[in-house]
């Protein structure tokens, strides 16, 4: 007994000292300056139109009645495109495989962490038959979508609190200064984005470019709810704020973002 008490509160400091250290990760700036906006920077080995998935993550509540329908797969979807950008190699002239074959491809990509490094073209997880990612999950959907995995654990991620608290316009400029970093790096980053407490966009994003603008710094997004085109968020540089400018189903508007994924805790 007195053994369970001691390592139970060993694990209740640890997760003092992690939420602690999350919510100072990318706090106020100070006397920094500004985010540096260079005219356009984008993941070089990202194209749209090719690397993204072919079907929705549906919106629940926009389809009620419907059974088994795929809702609330959001973080799934979004985890899953930075999965397949940085682990998996399409081959179009290698034969095609069954649906097995298919699915244990992509369970193969689904299981690596996605806040390692990119792995090397030699050792990527290759998926024959197909050009892109894009033209995969349209003719392999159903193989896709079991091998991604379930949201359950998504869903109960101890990040997603984040969406409950206030934040700071440093944390928000800190925000900002990592996504560029990240995208002048070549790596897409995850996000967590909403408009709490108004019970519209508890959300995942990926961002894959950004555009400078006289206001701020404008934000391509790739949602998972929207697979026809890319969703716009902007990042004021005056209000040190994230703004919802074109975001699926969501209204025009202030928005927190934090972003998801990117390290063993975080």
């Amino acid at each position: 007994m007195l053994k369970f008490i001691v390592n139970w509160r060993r694990a209740a400091l640890v997760s003092i000292v992690v939420l602690t250290t999350a919510c100072a990760n990318t706090l106020a700036t100070g006397d920094a300056p500004p985010p540096r906006l260079d005219q356009r920077i984008a993941a070089p080995s990202f194209a749209f139109a090719a690397d993204t998935f072919a079907f929705p993550n549906l919106i629940g509540a926009r389809h009620p009645n419907e059974p088994d329908i795929y809702a609330h797969y959001c973080f799934v979807l979004a985890r899953g495109l930075r999965q397949f950008a940085q682990f998996g190699r399409f081959d179009p002239a290698l034969p095609k495989l069954d649906r097995a074959g298919y699915v244990e491809r992509v369970k193969r990509v689904a299981d690596l962490s996605v806040w390692k490094p990119a792995l090397s073209p030699d050792d990527r997880v290759v998926i024959p038959g197909y050009a892109n990612l894009r033209e995969f999950s349209h003719a392999e959907e159903s193989a896709v979508k079991e091998g991604l995995g379930g949201p359950f654990w998504t869903w109960v991620h101890w990040t997603n609190w984040r969406v409950t608290l206030p934040v700071t316009g440093g944390h928000q400029e800190g925000v900002a200064r990592e996504i560029l970093a990240d995208l002048r790096a070549g790596r897409l980053v995850q996000l967590l984005v909403t408009n709490w407490p108004k019970p519209e966009l508890n959300h995942t994003v990926v961002v894959f470019e950004s555009r400078s603008t006289e206001a701020g710094i404008e934000f391509g997004v790739w949602d998972p709810n929207n697979p026809s085109e890319p969703g716009l968020m902007t990042f004021e540089q005056t209000a040190r704020r994230f703004w919802a400018t074109h975001l699926y189903d969501t209204e025009p508007g202030p928005i927190r973002a934090f972003r998801m994924y990117y390290s063993p805790l975080l």
